[in-house]
């Protein structure tokens, strides 16, 4: 039986860690179209199950470009759940400008999101 050659087993890990990319940078797409589609919300559950595997297999990028999309998402992920705590007093005092303050998240994150998923399938990393 033939061993496999190290350069072979290196480009399977890093095919396996560009699949666990996209399905994480799929799985945020779900949860980001759903923030902006009224009653979609399938959300939380979602981007919990991407955010933990983001952080279990960020160290399996390695240092290269792929390694810059695991810290884009975590990050994006931390800074949307920052701005929906900060805004979510607005829905208490007054409903229009919460939703309004939400929209505008959903759609940054959305953004984000693809944005990282076109640069992912350019090879590119993200910038810091």
């Amino acid at each position: 039986m033939n061993k496999p050659e190290f350069s072979d087993v290196s480009s399977q890990q890093e095919d396996a860690t560009h699949t666990v990319s996209l399905i994480s940078y799929v799985l945020h797409l779900i949860v980001a179209v759903s923030a902006i589609i009224p009653g979609a919300q399938v959300g939380p559950v979602l981007l919990v199950v991407a955010l933990m595997l983001d952080l279990i297999k960020k160290s399996d990028a390695g240092d290269g470009w792929e390694a810059s999309h695991f810290s884009y998402r975590i990050r994006t992920v931390i800074w949307a759940a920052v701005l929906y705590l900060i805004t979510f007093p607005l829905w208490f005092f007054f409903i229009f400008p919460g939703w309004l303050a939400w929209a505008v998240i959903s759609v940054w994150f959305l953004y984000r999101i693809v944005l990282g998923l076109v640069r992912l399938n350019k090879q590119q990393p993200m910038t810091v």
